[in-house]
């Protein structure tokens, strides 16, 4: 006896793929509108999203995560109707990473002195409440 075949090409419902990235239906036709996005449509105007809308999907999620833009992302993995040559999305993905990375280490560094100012302040403040606190007992 055989086994069925399986459906190689598997669809996903608007609902069934907010599920599984855990953002909402309307995130997704947010990205649609944007164009990031082109889910196919059944005869009754329903979205179909296929594996690669999906994929699509998860890159963008991780774009966001990353703090890139949506025009940046968009940049990066092409807009849903065209094809973007394979080395100039890595070109271009590579430099808004560095990019990115170059406004990461800035940031770490402004943080890094607002920690040391906060802890100098805070130090003059606890010694000055020790004196006002010795000041006070008789």
């Amino acid at each position: 006896m055989t086994s069925p075949k399986k459906n190689t090409q598997q669809t996903f419902s608007i609902s069934q793929l907010a599920a599984q990235l855990d953002i909402s239906p309307r995130a997704i036709r947010f990205y649609e509108e944007k164009g990031l996005i082109s889910p196919r449509r059944t005869p009754g105007n329903q979205r179909i999203y296929t594996p690669k809308d999906r994929a699509r999907l998860k890159l963008i999620l991780r774009g966001k995560r990353f703090g890139f833009s949506l025009d940046e992302i968009a940049e990066m993995i092409g807009m849903a109707h065209t094809d973007l040559d394979e080395v100039s999305q890595i070109q271009k993905s590579l430099d808004y990473g560095r990019r990115k990375l170059q406004e990461i280490r800035e940031r770490m560094r402004d943080l890094v002195l607002l920690e040391q100012d906060l802890l100098a302040v805070q130090k003059k403040l606890e010694r000055r409440l020790e004196e006002l606190q010795r000041e006070e007992k008789p």
